[in-house]
């Protein structure tokens, strides 16, 4: 007797609106929480209406558990290492709030679960990123602090509050491209570099290779501009894992040769880009300060981390708790240092971050959810892999270890990783699997 036919999942309609509102309120992140917060709840609230029996719909049971699966990779490791903590109230605090990404990460995953809703969110997140690549490079023609888009934000901030998103001592030290997101919050190159895959891909598809070649110049020189030399590795990757397939690898060599070439011109004509690159040269210094220097004060930071996954190798020091740690860590107590007043507030470095503040079962969590990730692209057929791919290359590229890395137990950069895991989930686990 031949089985029935599996459901046909057909998501919730109004989940990519929650998901895009989310991203395009990244310029104010105390209203972009509100937003998953909100969107937790909703989700929550849809499904104790249903009485769960909505939930096939809304999602395939294998994209249930894979959402499920890689939230709990993320967030177990940070209650866990609430047990003897830094600061116990602080870790068990960030435990609790951050179970509201568990909802909202099934809010996502339905966002994607359909065709038209992939279409909507997928497209939608191109076209946020045009938007705010356009505006980073009229920034860029004009040479001014702020870019057209921050200033109609600061202009509407002053006019409620009477004050704007910044303050003038962090105007003061602007050396960067601060785009959308503003010059008091230096994060434009790692975002726009994390999901870029959703604009070259669907630029790809609507424009073939010219659209292709344009929107790559284009993002690239908003990511190099934006300063962060780790976005600069990450924009490597998305151009490797998504130009090979349509230049060919000789091709895509002209391409990076093209790229060094670019690089070139613009670090004669921008005196922030020669900046990093001169102090990226002092990498090849033989001396710990000059490495040090090369790295941003990095190589300080690498080594009170492993000073305290030594200390507490089981479970870490906590979630977020390794400011509170530093000061007992840090191996040049009194010297001033590299970024500023104030402790270190994480490990920027993914491997090292997990391990310090949430030991190796913290690292072990990971593997495993990195592990079924991995089986779930393996297993899948060619079809849902190829509607998966933009997130999966943003995914991708944002964990990738050999990297220096934003803060991934904080709220900006974790919800943005958790986003991307629970569009990869959903995407490629959107329907069942047929017989065929």
């Amino acid at each position: 007797m031949r089985a029935p036919p599996p459901q046909e999942i057909v998501g919730w309609r109004w989940a990519p609106a929650w998901v895009l509102a989310y991203v395009a309120l990244l310029f104010a992140p105390g209203f972009a929480e509100t937003v998953l917060s909100l969107g937790a709840l909703t989700m929550l609230v849809k499904l104790t209406l249903g009485r769960m029996r909505t939930g096939p719909r809304l999602l395939s049971d294998a994209a249930w558990a894979l959402t499920s699966a890689l939230f709990a990779a993320y967030w177990l490791p940070e209650l866990v290492s609430a047990i003897d903590a830094v600061d116990p109230a602080r870790a068990l605090r960030e435990a609790a709030v951050d179970l509201r990404y568990l909802p909202f990460l099934w809010l996502v995953a339905a966002a994607v679960a359909s065709r038209r809703g992939r279409n909507i969110t997928f497209g939608g997140l191109a076209a946020i990123l045009a938007l705010w690549i356009a505006d980073a490079l009229l920034q860029a023609l004009s040479g001014g602090i702020e870019s057209p888009l921050f200033r109609a934000i600061d202009a509407a901030k002053q006019a409620i509050s009477g004050h704007g998103m910044c303050t003038a001592s962090e105007l003061a030290v602007v050396d960067r491209l601060g785009g959308v997101l503003g010059p008091c919050n230096l994060k434009l190159g790692q975002v726009i570099a994390s999901f870029s895959p959703f604009l070259l891909y669907a630029v790809g598809r609507r424009f073939g290779l010219a659209g292709w070649l344009t929107a790559t110049a284009l993002t690239g020189i908003v990511v190099v501009l934006a300063g962060s030399r780790a976005s600069w590795i990450t924009f490597a990757l998305v151009l490797l894992l998504s130009g090979w397939r349509l230049l060919g690898w000789k091709k895509l060599l002209a391409l990076f040769a093209c790229g060094l070439l670019a690089l070139v011109v613009l670090d004669r004509s921008s005196s922030q880009v020669h900046e990093r690159l001169v102090r990226t040269a002092h990498i090849v210094s033989a001396d710990v300060a000059g490495l040090d220097d090369a790295l941003s004060g990095r190589a300080r930071i690498w080594r009170a981390a492993g000073c305290m996954i030594a200390a507490h190798p089981l479970n870490g020091v906590g979630a977020r708790g390794f400011r509170e740690a530093f000061p007992g860590c840090d191996p040049m107590p009194g010297v001033t240092t590299s970024w500023g007043d104030g402790p270190a507030l994480h490990a920027h470095q993914l491997l090292l971050e997990v391990l310090s503040e949430t030991g190796g079962f913290g690292l072990l969590l990971w593997l495993a959810g990195a592990a079924l990730a991995w089986r779930a692209w393996a297993f899948a057929d060619a079809q849902a892999r190829e509607r998966a791919r933009p997130a999966m290359v943003a995914l991708a590229v944002t964990v990738f270890p050999l990297n220096t890395h934003l803060a991934f137990y904080s709220t900006f950069w974790g919800g943005l990783t958790l986003l991307l895991a629970a569009l990869y989930a959903g995407s490629l686990l959107a329907q069942p699997r047929s017989e065929g």
